[in-house]
């Protein structure tokens, strides 16, 4: 019986086979290294761009040379619209908006044009939109005068926060509430507002005065001062309410109406207006 030959084993037909098993090795030796590599690309990558990016990088002068360029496109600023401003002057606000008509209308911050109008002394808030393809509406939230602060000679605005709001043209504003001395817009709000509940008594006060940054005395037309005692403004001013009412003390020769105690009313005349010159001492 014939024999059959046997192929060995280190044959040609073993190559292909031997082969593909040494390039998986090296396959699996090579997938470490591969994703080192390929994260210290990335990293490189993600620094040139952040650089890049920085205001001056390539990244920032790149799209700041492609949103000017759309300009040529037709997308330039036709109309800049102004919504809610009532005391800011205009031309300040537009020269600090930074943008002209005729502008490409791609070609500014936003964020950075809000940040310079809200630097404005009436400015609390703004947002600005781009309506394509031509309008930037500019919506303004201003803050709302409260009263005029006399310190030193000096008068400002202020809001209901105490905040100043600003110098110029304060006297447009003269029918607000006039408060007088260091520390007066502190706590003001909370005078102003017993004031408008009882404005029989309101109609006639020219100032409130800060004393000792503490309470106040009410300067009234007629000349006379009204001490109120501290923190408890609204309570005396109902007892002043309720004493108007029944006696009229507004209208009478009186230098000072002292609310300072509370279960007790000194009431001080004028000099020479009445036969006795001490003070007038009633229980309430």
């Amino acid at each position: 019986m014939p024999r059959v030959a046997r192929t060995p084993r280190n044959s040609v037909n073993d190559r292909p086979a031997r082969l593909k098993l040494l390039l998986r090795r090296q396959k699996r030796l090579l997938r470490p290294s591969a994703w080192v590599v390929a994260a210290g690309v990335a990293v490189l990558l993600g620094v040139v761009i952040v650089h890049s990016a920085e205001p001056g990088g390539m990244m920032a002068r790149t799209q700041e040379r492609l949103l000017a360029a759309t300009g040529f496109t037709g997308l330039r600023v036709t109309e800049i619209r102004i919504e809610g401003r009532a005391n800011t002057p205009e031309p300040l606000l537009r020269a600090t908006l930074g943008v002209s008509l005729g502008d490409p209308i791609l070609g500014f911050s936003i964020a950075q044009a809000e940040r310079r109008i809200e630097t404005l002394s009436w400015v609390d808030h703004a947002t600005i939109e781009r309506r394509l393809p031509g309008t930037i509406v500019v919506q303004l939230h201003e803050r709302r005068p409260f009263a005029i602060w006399q310190n030193q000679g000096k008068f400002v605005l202020i809001d209901r926060a105490g905040q100043v709001v600003t110098n110029e043209n304060v006297a447009d504003f003269r029918q607000l509430p006039l408060l007088v001395g260091p520390g007066a817009p502190d706590g003001a709000a909370e005078l102003i507002d017993a004031l408008n509940d009882h404005p029989k008594i309101s109609g006639r006060v020219v100032a409130a005065v800060r004393i000792g940054q503490r309470r106040w005395n009410l300067q009234m037309k007629s000349g006379m001062d009204v001490l109120l005692p501290e923190d408890h403004e609204a309570v005396a001013l109902d007892r002043l309410s309720t004493l108007e009412q029944q006696h009229q003390l507004l209208d009478r020769p009186l230098q000072r109406i002292d609310l300072r105690l509370p279960n007790q009313l000194v009431l001080h005349p004028i000099p020479g207006s009445l036969p006795a010159a001490a003070p007038t001492r009633k229980q309430t």
